[in-house]
């Protein structure tokens, strides 16, 4: 069942005074809500039939109980899913590598960056931008691949389990080349991925500059959404519209803050190299899957996803 160099179960609390009134506040979370919970999931783990090797550590769990607000059943459920999903699209989750060149060159080209200072309400920013992504030169697997392998390198970071996320979408650079990588099966499945199987807490997305030619697939998109999500989503048409809203200091110095995009990427690179191993590692866990276990082990709403799961499986 082990990941041994994965396994320290004890716990020191690396929240900041604030983030533990908010944790408590929001996710009912103290230190016997916290110390209960993670041994019942690490029992419940060991005793899992199908989950063969996983992570147990506080930190990792703790992705899963702070995004369900320490529903203990929530949060087993997303991490029966996210070891799945894992497993049915490695081209997408597995193998994440900093030193891939694919990989480093599209983050050289500041596609997706966190920014170094977080907005008014403390969460991280991560500013996205197809136009430095070139469709013509790399896949959709390739793209998918850069996001999990940035979410990763942050999801243990306890302030970002807490506070959150919110996302900045510059579309001024998108073109029919972009729209023609995504099919509408991609972008379904990509959204539930993001949606069901990844333990991040989801606060706001800004998108800017839309072109006109691409709101009905951004409409697609949102129709593919829970309405607790889609309610979270704000349309500007300007990035001038949205500095009315965030500090445009934190924005990359390219678009009217104080810090060059390549200062950014400078450093998530560096978080990627410190976390090089223990991200490849997350390829040792192992769920069996199989059509029968997965029959009704999920609530309705998501049986017709798990069904296209079963047959990309069977195929």
């Amino acid at each position: 069942m082990g990941m041994d160099e994965q396994q320290e179960f004890s716990y020191e609390c690396g929240l900041s005074k604030d983030t533990q009134k908010m944790a408590k506040d929001e996710l009912r979370e103290d230190d016997k809500m916290r110390e209960q919970s993670l041994e019942q999931f690490r029992q419940w783990i060991l005793k899992h039939p199908s989950i063969k090797t996983c992570r147990m550590d506080p930190i990792f769990l703790l992705r899963f109980l702070r995004t369900k607000k320490f529903s203990l059943p929530m949060a087993q459920k997303m991490l029966e899913r996210y070891l799945t999903v894992r497993q049915l699209y490695p081209e997408w989750f597995q193998n994440l590598d900093i030193d891939d060149p694919e990989i480093e060159a599209i983050i050289d080209n500041g596609y997706i960056i966190p920014l170094l200072e977080r907005d008014a309400q403390g969460r991280k920013i991560l500013f996205i931008s197809p136009e430095r992504f070139n469709p013509y030169k790399y896949t959709l697997a390739q793209m998918v691949r850069v996001h999990s392998i940035i979410f990763e390198a942050l999801l243990d970071d306890e302030e970002n389990q807490v506070r959150g996320y919110n996302y900045i979408i510059d579309e001024s650079g998108l073109t029919m080349g972009h729209l023609s990588v995504w099919s509408f099966t991609d972008i379904r499945n990509m959204l539930y991925c993001a949606e069901n199987s990844l333990p991040v807490r989801h606060k706001e997305t800004h998108f800017i500059n839309i072109p006109t030619y691409a709101s009905k697939i951004i409409e697609f998109a949102m129709s593919c959404l829970k309405d607790k999500f889609r309610n979270r989503i704000v349309i500007h048409k300007s990035i001038e519209e949205l500095k009315e809203i965030l500090d445009p200091k934190i924005l990359p110095k390219e678009y009217g803050g104080e810090v060059p995009l390549t200062e950014m990427i400078d450093t998530i690179k560096k978080i990627l190299k410190e976390k090089k191993e223990q991200i490849k590692a997350l390829d040792k866990m192992h769920i069996e899957i199989s059509p029968n276990e997965y029959q009704g082990a999920y609530d309705d709403e998501f049986s017709g996803i798990f069904g296209s799961f079963r047959k990309l499986e069977v195929d």
